[in-house]
């Protein structure tokens, strides 16, 4: 009888422990205010104190390890260092010249532009609509490759030669754009 005694007092005091548990989480049918708003459950966790004593794993030199630039107060590695060693991107050989202030052209050749119709007049815009070219910031260079069957008026921001000749010879108009 004793034990059916004991055993209830048990499970008695769980639930009550429960219901202290559940008292600071806001009720489904409560409304949310400052005072009842909290973190999600998990989503924050206490610092790991470092350097309290044997007992806490992580005592005498804090997970730091034993001596070394790496264990000393306010160590931090520039970024590409390799221990003294020559930085690989140090080791590659150089090669060329990078021009910073050159200009990229989506260059397209006219065979490619027989797919407008006869009288249109086709844009830088209107090219990347269609998606000839990709990049926005891409200026336009129309090539000479290929022929050209229908007579369009083309505005790109550069012309070779042999396509500005073969535009006027099906016709067409071309202009440079600024």
């Amino acid at each position: 009888m004793a034990k059916k005694a004991a055993k209830g007092g048990k499970s008695a005091r769980k639930t009550s422990s429960r219901k202290a548990a559940n008292a600071h989480a806001p009720a489904a049918s409560s409304s949310v205010s400052l005072s009842t708003l909290r973190p999600p459950a998990g989503s924050r966790h206490r610092k790991v104190r470092v350097g309290r004593g044997i007992g806490s794993k992580l005592g005498k030199t804090s997970g730091a390890g034993d001596k070394g630039q790496k264990s000393r107060r306010g160590y931090s590695r520039r970024r590409g260092f390799e221990g003294g060693q020559m930085p690989l991107h140090r080791r590659m050989p150089k090669r060329g010249f990078h021009n910073p202030f050159s200009t990229e052209y989506s260059v397209l050749n006219l065979e490619e532009l027989n797919v407008f119709q006869a009288g249109e007049t086709v844009t830088p815009e209107l090219l990347r609509a269609h998606g000839f070219v990709r990049r926005h910031r891409d200026r336009v260079k129309i090539l000479g490759d290929g022929e050209l069957t229908t007579k369009i008026a083309i505005h790109a921001h550069a012309f070779s030669a042999s396509a500005k000749e073969k535009i006027t010879k099906a016709g067409g108009t071309f202009e440079v754009v600024a």
